[in-house]
């Protein structure tokens, strides 16, 4: 079997920093066309010194379009340049009354505009909102520096920085928790659905050698009956590993700087068709017919995807193991397949004994997980459901439904044997 591993990504920060370098982009070019066409209260050029706007404009067009790629993750924004976007901006503030002589006088727009905005922002993405309440502190100094006697509109700008990268920041720090715990909670469901799915696959084939070893050798006597005794042992010990929960290795979460990443391993069956194409049930399930098994099918051939396929015969050879062991080797069996336009269903009936009240949960609780996860695991997985009836001395019937679109069942599934 070949392993293939598929990552699943999963980040709100992405968009963010994407966001933000368009946001620098756009108000870089505000910044320069207000400069260009600016005007002061008078109508006239607002720059006493242009040649202070021009060669700052001109540094800060070089800077941003230079650190673009600065902005596209948290793993490129360092701290080393987050201090260095800082200081130009907070450069670009304090040289405005150097270029403008008349900026003190009224409430106009600093050299680098709203785009020191975008170097809190920064802070706020990469830190949370620690790190965007030191950056806003550091810019609103530098605006009521600039003002030299700032009026209520500085002060109503200031506070709407400072509250607004703190609040970006917070729900960055949250989204990254959430993130955290989503990465979790799949791993925690990938782990459990392998468990299960190795599970059914040694209930299919060990335990039921090992069982069949412990009956036939008690049956023999002498040394065959210590390789029975033996095998009886091993089979208790293994039916109390998979019943105690098996983590597999090749799960792990991580908080990566590009968001909460699972990494799974995927096995692909090289036997059989790929689980994407269609299959016939019927001839699944038809080397089960024999003397002591009937078979009743549709004429028409019963398609489902491969993997659904599968995993309903394999269901269906567990329930006919149940009736081998339970019922005993003279019990006849019954399979009746029936093609319906939503959901295929079969069911298996038998003529044994039936199964006393109460003897599912106590087998389920012993590590006896032949019902639990060879028949209800494998129909939950596919979306549909397992349903037992049983009278004491009727016999017992299994009906297993699976849709025609196989979907991720997030309730429980009916009971059965």
């Amino acid at each position: 079997m070949a392993k293939r591993e598929r990552v699943v990504r999963m980040s709100v920060e992405l968009p963010l920093w994407r966001a933000l370098t368009g946001y620098r982009v756009l108000t870089m070019i505000y910044a320069v066309l207000l400069a260009i066409f600016g005007k002061d209260n008078f109508g006239q050029q607002r720059f006493e010194r242009p040649w202070v706007a021009v060669a700052y404009l001109a540094f800060l067009c070089v800077w941003t379009l230079a650190t673009l790629p600065k902005v596209r993750s948290a793993a490129n924004c360092t701290k080393r340049f987050l201090v260095a976007d800082l200081v130009v901006a907070l450069t670009g503030i304090l040289l405005t009354p150097l270029a403008d002589v008349d900026s003190q006088s009224f409430d106009g727009p600093t050299l680098p505009s709203i785009w020191t905005a975008g170097a809190v922002l920064a802070f706020a993405i990469k830190g949370g909102w620690r790190w965007a309440a030191f950056a806003s502190t550091f810019v609103a100094a530098a605006n009521i520096i600039q003002r030299g006697e700032p009026s209520r509109d500085t002060y109503h700008n200031v506070l709407l920085v400072w509250v607004a990268s703190i609040a970006i920041g917070y729900v960055v720090e949250v989204a990254r928790a959430s993130e955290r715990t989503l990465a979790r909670a799949l791993e925690i469901e990938a782990a459990t659905r392998e468990r299960e799915r190795l599970a059914r696959d040694i209930h299919d084939s060990v335990l039921q050698v090992l069982a069949m070893v412990q009956r036939r050798g008690t049956a023999i006597g002498g040394e065959a009956a210590d390789l029975g005794r033996m095998a009886g042992e091993q089979e208790v010990a293994l039916r109390t590993l998979v019943s105690s929960g098996l983590v597999p290795p090749t799960r792990v979460s991580e908080d990566a700087a590009e968001g909460a990443v699972v990494r799974t391993v995927e096995v692909d069956e090289e036997e059989g068709p790929a689980d994407g194409t269609p299959c016939d049930l019927r001839a699944l399930l038809a080397p089960h017919a024999g003397s002591r098994t009937s078979f009743a099918e549709p004429g028409a051939p019963v398609m489902l995807p491969a993997a659904s396929a599968r995993e309903l015969a394999a269901a269906v050879s567990a329930a006919l193991d149940n009736v081998r062991v339970h019922a005993g080797p003279d019990a006849q069996a019954w399979i009746l397949v029936e093609d319906e336009p939503d959901e295929v269903i079969v069911t298996v009936r038998d003529d044994g004994p039936g199964i006393p009240e109460g003897r599912l949960a106590q087998a389920e609780g012993e590590g006896r997980l032949g019902v639990a996860l060879s028949i209800r695991g494998r129909l939950r997985d596919l979306g549909g459901t397992a349903e037992l009836i049983s009278v004491p001395g009727q016999g017992c019937e299994v009906e297993l439904k699976v849709p025609r679109a196989p979907k991720v069942s997030r309730g429980k599934a009916g009971s059965a044997r």
